[in-house]
């Protein structure tokens, strides 16, 4: 058993760690930190949780836990950082966009591995400290991956993904309250989203020269969720580009290629991707879906934590998709 650290549980990615890590069979949560919570059951947050855990909210940091997991909002994991020390024994996975970009992947001494597994398990393997990818990052790699490490990433990628209003976060806001949510579709930050950032890293590494990409994310009327789909011109036909797919994820633990269109029911609530390829004329179109706060967050957390201890990568990740 090793000994696990939350830091900042009370939002929805915090409480989507503390389920997973309360049955996975090789972790204890050892503390969940808030400022704002300290001594109040976590229940109080989670009420899901009811009758699963006593767990409280802690003031205090054990400075010697085996794994800390930072679910901070963006900008504040390298605050904290500064601002407390922990062990050199101690492997810290960040969930927020702190250390994603080569340019700040290494902070005070300590070096952030790009956690996506499908990209970089060997380094994963090998890392004390991983940066966590954002949730529109994985979904819209996973779907482009075999194409940018086969150099066929050549033309503009145009990419159309909606979020559930879990992607907002816990906080209320203009545009994730019930009223304006519910019947509605909008999209926002077009063609500038955060994670191009990480996405282009990765693709323009694999394809060894810039890509271009288009990005419109788009708030759906659901809760939970990312439904991605990307298209750009291709060459070879159909079986080629289906092949491709499969032997590029063929030994993935989570990564699907599916034959039949895909939705998102397939995979809310589990730590699944699953794509689907279509060809028209000589257009590609991959349709990517996963659970943002699962594999777009705490599911590919801990998907991490396995691989850098040494677990069983699905370890305590067989998750059932709430498919009805």
């Amino acid at each position: 058993m090793i000994k696990v650290g939350i830091i900042g549980g009370s939002g929805y990615t915090g409480g989507e760690l503390i389920r997973i890590l309360l049955n996975h069979p090789k972790t204890e949560i050892d503390f969940v930190y808030s400022t704002t919570k300290a001594g109040q059951p976590i229940t109080n947050a989670h009420e899901d949780l009811l009758g699963v855990t006593n767990l409280k909210f802690s003031g205090n940091i054990n400075p010697e836990v085996d794994a800390l997991f930072l679910c901070l909002g963006h900008g504040n994991s390298a605050k904290f950082l500064q601002e407390n020390t922990f062990s050199k024994n101690t492997k810290i996975i960040d969930l927020s966009n702190d250390f994603r970009l080569a340019k700040d992947a290494i902070f005070e001494g300590k070096e952030f591995v790009y956690g996506l597994p499908e990209l970089q398990k060997e380094a994963i393997q090998k890392a004390n400290y991983i940066a966590n990818p954002g949730c529109f990052a994985t979904a819209i790699q996973l779907a482009l991956l075999p194409l940018a490490a086969t150099k066929q990433l050549e033309n503009d990628v145009h990419v159309n993904a909606v979020t559930g209003s879990t992607g907002a976060g816990v906080s209320l806001s203009a545009t994730s309250h019930f009223s304006w949510r519910n019947n509605n579709a909008s999209w926002y930050k077009p063609f500038t989203h955060q994670h191009l950032g990480e996405i282009n890293q990765s693709l323009s590494g694999l394809q060894q020269s810039e890509t271009s990409l288009l990005f419109l994310p788009q708030r759906g009327d659901f809760t939970r969720g990312i439904f991605a789909t990307a298209y750009t011109k291709y060459n070879g036909s159909l079986e080629e580009a289906q092949q491709l797919f499969k032997n590029f994820y063929k030994d993935a633990a989570f990564t699907q290629v599916s034959d039949k269109e895909i939705h998102l029911k397939q995979v809310v609530n589990t730590n699944q991707c699953h794509l689907h390829i279509h060809k028209h004329e000589n257009l590609l179109l991959i349709t990517s879906a996963i659970d943002n706060l699962l594999k777009g967050a705490s599911g590919q957390a801990v998907q991490n934590l396995n691989l850098m201890f040494g677990f069983e990568e699905t370890e305590g990740l067989h998750l059932k998709a709430s498919y009805f």
